[in-house]
């Protein structure tokens, strides 16, 4: 019903930063909250951030942050709510993983579980 095509990673330096962006198609009308995981070699996938929509006037209504990026990271959607952004600022070798996006249209969580809609994938790699 959801279709999201994450983009934005790449190979940078300790301290660099990066945008990621996840583009939102089809029955997107009924998403209550989505949000970014990742997942490094050997790992579980991890919660990163998520934000909640109000589903009458499409505004944001609350966020959600993992403690090891908040304050580094920042999560929105463009005017359109079509896209989503993770902004990553300060990156550090440890949030070296696969970035996913992820939609649900149940409410905010930090659970992948709750989360039916994912995308591909994106990899961020940073270099001490």
């Amino acid at each position: 019903q959801v279709r999201l095509v994450e983009s934005g990673g790449g190979l940078v330096q300790a301290g660099d930063s990066l945008r990621l962006s996840c583009a939102a198609s089809g029955r997107t009308f009924g998403t209550r909250a989505m949000g970014w995981f990742r997942q490094a070699p050997g790992k579980e996938r991890t919660f990163v951030a998520a934000i909640t929509l109000n589903k009458l006037n499409g505004r944001i209504g609350s966020y959600s942050y993992h403690e090891s990026v908040q304050g580094r990271f920042t999560i929105s959607r463009n005017n359109a709510g079509s896209t989503l952004y993770l902004q990553m600022n300060n990156l550090k070798p440890e949030d070296t993983a696969v970035y996913y996006c992820a939609a649900n249209d149940r409410g905010l969580s930090r659970t992948p579980d709750d989360y039916p809609y994912w995308g591909q994938g994106t990899q961020v790699t940073v270099s001490a």
